[in-house]
């Protein structure tokens, strides 16, 4: 459960933050009151989330590169941040078998930079590294992953998180590992959906894409299964652990699991089949007869000690996340301020959290 005084007036530093999930948690964190400084590229798809609801507004944003170290190490300096959350990535499977070299450089050799500036900083109390459920060595089972499951990944962007974890490991053993020194953790979510996401090549973005423009929705793999959720359910996860890494230290720095319950672990093509029937009109979907890349057929996270340990549960189940997707689609197509779209879900969604926490 988020403490909604705890964020006022901290400084925040997230890397990634003119990405689809960068942006919601921008808007989240600034809407509890606290300051934040985005350090990313410029958004990576057009049209994006971050400029629709003109989030550079709201937070100072710094547009540069991961990879460039000096940079990322004097803005940190410069800003003083007590809290950094790390999202500048790759994303996306597909573009890395494309782009294997970028893929690795950017979340691997990022994720050092990162933590090579958070070294310089005394400011920062706690880090956290978002990276992904596809960092687990995929065996296709049928029960979620653990967190100390033996890592893996079959292509360039499972594999690059994957190392990503272990530079996190790495540095915690190294030089974050006393009582009063900067608290790191990972976090590992599964598919993430919500209004906003313009990424090529994932399901939800590829469904608006077609839906706007009446056209059938083309599905790679439709009996792949994947553990979907909304986006603001893992920046729950993810907000709620840094605010203990922050209070608590030690005692919560290492790798954490947020996924949905298990009947929302549902198959590609019921997901688009939904969507379909959600739209309404003429919406309907192909399967693709073209040879794919591999990707994994079957994903489930287990959650046990998110939900023991951090009191934290999904609020939305996956029928609402897939209306809230609509509904902010609806929002898009007809011209509203989409800004206030996206705070009043997180509103709603707080409200109903708090509520069950009560």
């Amino acid at each position: 459960m988020i403490n909604l005084s705890f964020w006022k007036d901290k400084r925040v530093f997230i890397t990634g933050h003119t990405g689809f999930k960068g942006s919601w948690l921008s808007l989240w964190l600034h809407s509890l009151g606290a300051i934040v400084t985005g350090f990313a590229l410029d958004p990576p798809t057009e049209p994006s989330l971050y400029e629709l609801c003109q989030i550079d507004e709201l937070i100072t944003s710094v547009i540069a590169d991961v990879r460039d170290r000096d940079r990322l190490q004097e803005t940190l300096a410069e800003v003083g941040p007590n809290i950094v959350m790390h999202m500048a990535a790759q994303p996306l499977v597909r573009l890395s078998y494309e782009n294997p070299v970028d893929t690795f450089s950017i979340n691997v050799m990022g994720t050092v930079h990162l933590l090579e500036a958070v070294r310089q900083c005394d400011s920062v109390r706690a880090v956290l590294n978002v990276t992904t459920d596809k960092c687990y060595e995929n065996n296709e089972w049928c029960w979620g992953y653990r967190e100390n499951d033996r890592l893996g990944g079959h292509d360039p962007y499972s594999s690059s998180k994957a190392c990503s974890e272990l530079v996190t490991s790495s540095y915690r053993n190294s030089f974050f590992s006393t009582s009063d020194s900067v608290a790191l953790a990972t976090a590992r979510a599964g598919n993430v959906i919500g209004g906003g996401d313009w990424a090529a090549g994932r399901l939800i973005p590829d469904c608006i894409k077609s839906l706007l423009n009446n056209e059938p929705i083309v599905v790679r793999n439709p009996q792949a299964i994947r553990p979907w959720q909304h986006v603001l359910e893992p920046l729950n996860g993810y907000i709620t652990l840094a605010q203990r890494l922050y209070e608590k230290g030690p005692e919560f720095a290492e790798a954490w699991n947020f996924g949905p319950d298990e009947s929302d672990a549902r198959t590609v093509g019921w997901i688009v089949d939904r969507m379909c029937q959600k739209w309404g009109g003429s919406a309907r979907f192909i399967t693709s007869q073209e040879e794919q890349p591999h990707e994994a057929n079957y994903l489930r996270l287990d959650c046990s000690t998110a939900r023991q340990r951090l009191d934290w549960q999904p609020a939305w189940n996956l029928e609402t996340a897939l209306d809230k997707v609509i509904d902010w689609t609806r929002a898009y197509q007809q011209g509203m301020n989409l800004r206030k779209a996206c705070l009043a879900q997180i509103e709603e969604y707080t409200n109903l959290t708090n509520r069950e926490n009560s």
